[in-house]
């Protein structure tokens, strides 16, 4: 596949979007860049610890500075699970490149997250796994250009049913 724009991969924390990017990235000879890893940068701390000390709604306004910051073309994007709370964050990614949605089930998610407390998930405190992906998934399907169901699929299996979907897209 050539000539094809920024990948940007969305979906609720455990889907697999840092991983299969990097996979990704690593198939298409493309650059890969992680928001996750952005902000953490920018803040000079890890997410929980922004989250544990500033709060969600804090997290969030750092995750959309660095959305509308990026500069990039032709790049595998992994992004954070709550970037679908910016509306101006997913605009300029949509202006970038596809939106690739990686779309998993709840009982996908909780085999996959186990770990809630430590993941720097920008959410209300008390917010369960199951609330955060009813609020989550109808904005992933509202902004998703493209979306490619990775349920119960291994990483080679994901990136497999992932490239066969971006040919399709692009054939």
């Amino acid at each position: 596949m050539k000539n094809l724009p920024s990948i940007i991969l969305i979906g609720m924390p455990g889907a697999g979007k840092s991983t299969l990017g990097v996979l990704l990235a690593k198939t298409l000879a493309m650059p890969f860049i992680d928001t996750d890893i952005l902000i953490q940068e920018r803040m000079g701390e890890t997410l929980q610890a922004h989250l544990d000390r500033e709060g969600y709604q804090s997290l969030r306004k750092e995750e959309e500075k660095v959305l509308l910051d990026l500069n990039f073309t032709n790049t595998v994007i992994a992004t954070g699970g709550s970037v679908v709370y910016s509306a101006a964050g997913m605009e300029a990614l949509a202006k970038a490149g596809l939106r690739v949605y990686l779309k998993i089930s709840y009982d996908t998610l909780i085999k996959r997250v186990n770990n809630q407390g430590e993941r720097g998930l920008a959410c209300k405190p008390g917010t369960t796994l199951k609330d955060l992906y009813d609020e989550r998934y109808p904005l992933y399907e509202r902004y998703a250009d493209l979306t490619v169901v990775i349920d119960d699929c291994n990483f080679d299996e994901a990136l497999a049913l992932l490239l066969s979907s971006l040919e399709q897209k692009f054939a």
